[in-house]
């Protein structure tokens, strides 16, 4: 049986590891595809489950460094029903705080240390520029020796990690950024341990006086200061899910045998009634049986309004109720959940890569190895060319310092991170916002959209049809003139009669009990208010009744796309309403803001054309077409891409679904728990189109922070290893030192991390 499962990962360091992990699972029997993120921290796994398992694959990677965090119910501190229930989401956070916490111990005993050799070594470079005074004989002979235990400890504590890493090399052959650390820094160690336990002997052949123990501490220093702060950093680009999970409330006050007992969440059952007082969270997706309040759905949806609610009306989890006390039955429990849903979709999602992130996975794939050839031409270079010009004691200490230098410099880090960390921190961002991505792949085509497709009903109008005009020529006041249209529609199941009721009932209008009602096939209905006799319906009607009208007004709304509803007694005519989907009060200022992104706009509905031109004309779309079947939205899809448009359609997901499918992205108006997050590659939650700007704009902004972090992950490497090769030696007699090296090594990651969690900081 197939299975998929996103599981994290431990012990991954970097873009190499990733790819290490990725290639073993892909050789392992049974599993079909899998997908590993440097970023995340976590493997994405498509297994057969009669071949292998989790704890199978675990062991595959574990020789390596690396296990998979398979959780469990006891782990996460459930029973095996809670923890069947739960949301499947990783409960590592703790976890990940205690390997930060200890990163930080580390890092502040080494600090010290590393302060202390850097003043040494800076002492020596200034003595021999005559700057400073020459070190005196006592004090030089103190650090002679005091060094090595130093550096013994940094190595062999601080940088464990790294000496795994180059154990692992000589070992299974797999080379990742410990790999490249560990074999640097252990070189510069053995190479200066060699020097001051053979000093005597090794004296005629090279100069002793070259000993590398400030650089093995201080690189190892500025590497794990370096991954401290990433590790810091990273924490903080996941901010999103935990602010998603904690909207989940931890209890909920039902009514069991007739009395309100409060239990946890994970025990609400289906059809449970839910008491929720002022201020409470909701606990999970319902239906209002009883009272009503405001809901604020904003960490939901992003609207900052709160929305009433009454009874019949849908309820999600994770909204605060703000004043009312109201009961709702449930309808979905655990992983259902809109919000256990969106959080499933925003890990997803940050998860995935973008086709971006190809290039920097085949460049990480290899860039250790070659890292390593270089490493050791360049030391071959050394010692071959250069002992012919500088003497060989002079060139070995030179290809040393350029071997280690190399080694450090070349860290794949920012490689691996510059997309992941951007996608996390994008997606993020957008899920605060309401608008739910897919996955990677679907930001990264947004940018490139320049033509938008929208349905009418439901993406430009509201979707359900209203009461918009009254013409009473009747004596009647306007109230009278309803209650008696409303009171006949009542009985009508007809959505245009429920638009008339809705109007009425908002108005507080009174609506009485029609007597011999009666419906007519195809026009309208009549029936008996107070001994009146009256009759509702269409032109069709008013003609059956032979009764005159002034079709004038009338044929000025139905241009607007209105529908009339007459009302008239046998004598005459008393007037109509009329009746139609509203423009959503966004919708124009979207449309202007598409076009401020240089987007064209394109408007496919089923309705007549005059009635589409007028809506489009009120909104400002560029393009209208009419009379379009689902199956017509799809060719029209088609046929803009063959223009060699990027298109976006952004419609209800269901009728549209077609046309979804076909536009290089699908955007989903999604509306409270009917939400169709599986049908599109982005869902705009509460239906508002002024959120498809919002997108567009992300996508834009995540785009751009993910080319500037590969840019600096490149240039970081692309300067570094041929200065710290030597290549400028000759002309202007630079050599890089590893301990710059390192420095650059941890900032790259740093500053890759840092650049994409400015993104939290931009506004949409």
């Amino acid at each position: 049986m197939n299975h998929t499962q996103t599981y994290k990962i431990k012990g991954m360091h970097c873009a190499s590891c990733a790819s290490i992990i990725e290639k073993t699972f892909k050789k392992s029997d049974g599993v079909h595809s899998v997908e590993v993120n440097y970023g995340t921290e976590t493997a994405k796994i498509a297994f057969d489950e009669s071949k292998t398992s989790p704890h199978h694959l675990s062991k595959n990677i574990e020789k390596l460094g690396y296990s998979l965090d398979i959780p469990s119910a006891e782990s996460m501190g459930m029973s095996a029903n809670e923890h069947a229930a739960h949301l499947g989401l990783n409960q590592s956070k703790k976890e990940k705080l205690a390997e930060v916490a200890d990163m930080r111990t580390k890092v502040l005993s080494a600090i010290p240390i590393a302060i202390l050799a850097a003043f040494i070594m800076g002492w020596d470079i200034f003595a021999e520029y005559n700057i400073a005074p020459a070190m005196s004989y006592t004090l030089k002979e103190f650090f002679h020796h005091l060094l090595p235990i130093l550096a013994t400890y940094i190595l062999f504590v601080v940088g464990k990690p790294y000496l795994f890493g180059f154990y692992r090399f000589l070992r299974y052959g797999k080379a990742n950024m410990d790999t490249l650390i560990g074999i640097g820094t252990s070189t510069a160690f053995l190479y200066s341990f060699a020097v001051t336990a053979f000093e005597d002997v090794l004296r005629p052949f090279i100069n002793v006086e070259y000993q590398y123990y400030d650089v093995t501490i201080v690189v190892i220093t500025f590497i794990a200061l370096g991954k401290y702060l990433e590790a810091r950093s990273k924490i903080k680009t996941g901010d999103a899910i935990e602010k998603l999970l904690n909207l989940q409330a931890k209890t909920a006050l039902v009514i069991r045998d007739g009395k309100e007992v409060e239990i946890s969440v994970n025990d609400v059952k289906h059809n449970d009634l839910i008491i929720v007082k002022p201020g409470a969270k909701i606990p999970v997706d319902g239906v209002v049986t009883e009272g009503s309040s405001f809901i604020d759905e904003s960490m939901v949806t992003g609207e900052p309004m709160p929305v009433q609610k009454k009874v019949g009306d849908s309820v999600v989890s994770g909204t605060i109720n703000t004043n009312g006390s109201f009961t709702f039955k449930a309808t979905k429990v655990g992983s259902e959940t809109l919000l256990a849903q969106i959080i499933k979709m925003v890990e997803e999602a940050q998860g995935s890569r973008a086709p971006i992130q190809a290039l920097a996975d085949k460049i990480s794939a290899i860039f250790v190895p070659i890292v390593l050839v270089i490493a050791f031409l360049t030391l071959g270079a050394w010692l071959i060319v250069g002992s012919q010009y500088l003497g060989f004691s002079q060139a070995l200490s030179f290809g040393l310092v350029s071997f280690v230098g190399i080694l450090v410099i070349a860290c794949p880090c920012a490689l691996g991170l510059a997309t992941p960390t951007a996608i996390i921190v994008g997606v993020g961002k957008g899920a605060k916002e309401g608008i739910l991505i897919k996955d990677a792949a679907t930001l990264e085509k947004l940018h490139k959209v320049n033509t938008v497709v929208v349905d009418k009903t439901g993406t430009i109008t509201i979707g359900k049809p209203t009461l918009v005009d009254i013409q009473n020529n009747s004596n009647l006041n306007d109230e009278e003139f309803i209650s008696i249209l409303a009171s006949l529609e009542k009985k009508s199941e007809h959505p245009i009669a429920h638009a008339i009721v809705n109007y009425a009932q908002e108005k507080n209008i009174p609506i009485s009990e029609a007597l011999v009602f009666e419906a007519i096939q195809g026009k309208g209905l009549k029936g008996s208010i107070k001994g009146t006799e009256y009759f509702v319906g269409n032109t069709k009607l008013v003609s059956d009744l032979i009764l005159s009208f002034d079709n004038m007004k009338l044929n000025e709304f139905t241009s607007q796309g209105k529908t009339p509803v007459i009302l008239a007694s046998k004598e005459k005519v008393l007037g109509f309403v009329m009746v139609a989907d509203e423009i959503k009060q966004e919708s124009k200022q979207a449309v202007s803001d598409l076009h401020d992104l240089g987007v064209k706009v394109v408007m496919l509905t089923g309705d007549d054309e005059k009635a589409a031109k007028y809506i489009a004309s009120l909104v400002g779309i560029d393009e209208v077409v009419a009379h379009v079947l689902p199956q017509d939205k799809l060719e029209k899809i088609k046929e803009l891409q063959s223009h060699g448009l990027v298109v976006a359609m952004a419609g209800d997901g269901v009728n549209d679904a077609p046309a979804l499918a076909q536009a290089d992205v699908g955007i989903a108006m999604g509306t409270g728990t009917d939400v169709a997050i599986e049908s599109a590659g982005i869902t705009l939650l509460g239906g508002d189109i002024s959120k498809l700007v919002k997108a567009i704009k992300l996508s834009k902004i995540t785009m751009r922070g993910i080319k500037q972090n590969l840019f600096w992950a490149f240039i970081y490497n692309i300067v570094g290893i041929p200065l710290a090769a030597g290549a400028l030696y000759p002309v202007f007699g630079w050599l890089l030192n590893p301990v710059f090296a390192g420095f650059a090594m941890a900032m790259s990651s740093v500053s890759v991390v840092s650049n994409s969690l400015r993104i939290k900081a931009k506004k949409l």
